[in-house]
């Protein structure tokens, strides 16, 4: 009988007496949504260990987004925003300036202000699908976090070519730069979840972007430019200037043909990699894409998971 209450007692222990020592041991093997979930909320010491810089060196949210089947409208509302944001902020509050990487979707220049002033070691930022974010922020970026390597501002469409000069200007490491769009092409699949007014307002420089790549990041490995407007002429800007290429993603990109694109990449050495529609499109289709609205004018082995987190 003895034994059995003993068993209990210990069972029954109070874990906030828990050394920090331990806590973080425990802390460290929980995923970031449980720690913000479940540990967070036991009591004190926990929510106090919660908040060790150690734990904060990256804040990863993706993976969260990707688990849910379908993307959420409720994602697009300020309420949803507003909470990223608050995520960030407490994320750069704890980790002291250490932190080296964050992904996150749906954050505003408030958020990232934040970012480019407290965190100088990023190394890896991604931010998808953020509506208010613009050049304002990323210009901060470009200057408070010189060290980043790695930059996805996939489907957000208040950045602009002035952001990308500024970051290939100052963080001259940028190996890995993604910069899709929403499919505008078809864009069933986002309409009831992404804002009409969002959905029409896809930027139409592929160009100047493609030149300040070109002119800026010129140590570039990694580009993705999905659904991009580009034209032959923002291609040759690109393949002059990142000589270094290995990987090029120009799925959807339907201003530049297969025969633009084999031979403006001739001349990238190290290039493995080309993903790129494999049929013909007239160049026609970049301005009146609307004639072909009810085919997939891109063969499903491009199509990825990254619209449907």
């Amino acid at each position: 009988m003895s034994t059995t209450t003993t068993e209990l007692d210990q069972l029954t222990s109070n874990w906030s007496e828990l050394t920090h020592e331990i806590l973080l041991n425990i802390l460290t093997r929980l995923t970031l949504e449980d720690r913000w979930n479940r540990t967070m909320l036991v009591c004190k010491s926990w929510l106090q260990a919660s908040k060790d810089p150690s734990l904060h060196s990256v804040f990863d949210l993706e993976s969260s987004f990707k688990s849910r089947p379908v993307e959420s409208t409720r994602w697009w509302t300020p309420e949803f925003e507003r909470r990223i944001d608050n995520m960030i902020r407490s994320v750069v509050d704890w980790s002291e300036g250490k932190i080296v990487e964050v992904r996150v979707r749906h954050c505003s220049d408030r958020a990232l202000s934040v970012v480019a002033q407290r965190c100088p070691n990023l190394e890896v930022l991604s931010i998808k699908s953020c509506p208010n974010v613009t050049d304002e922020s990323m210009i901060k970026i470009a200057s408070g976090c010189p060290k980043l390597k790695e930059l996805d501002m996939s489907y957000c469409y208040e950045i602009s070519h002035e952001s990308i000069q500024a970051l290939g200007r100052k963080c001259t490491n940028i190996s890995i730069l993604k910069r899709n769009l929403l499919n505008w092409l078809d864009p069933s699949e986002h309409i009831g979840i992404v804002p009409t007014g969002y959905l029409n307002a896809c930027p139409q420089d592929g160009d100047s972007e493609a030149a300040a790549i070109g002119n800026f990041m010129p140590l570039l490995l990694h580009l993705e430019l999905r659904f991009s407007k580009l034209t032959a002429r923002g291609l040759a800007l690109i393949s002059q200037g990142c000589k270094n290429l290995e990987y090029l993603d120009l799925s959807g990109c339907v201003s530049v043909t297969s025969r633009d694109i084999e031979n403006l990449t001739s001349g990238l050495t190290n290039l493995k990699n080309v993903k790129k529609n494999n049929f013909y499109i007239p160049r026609s289709a970049s301005v009146h894409a609307e004639r072909y609205g009810h085919w997939r004018l891109y063969d499903e082995r491009f199509q990825t998971d990254a619209f449907r987190i």
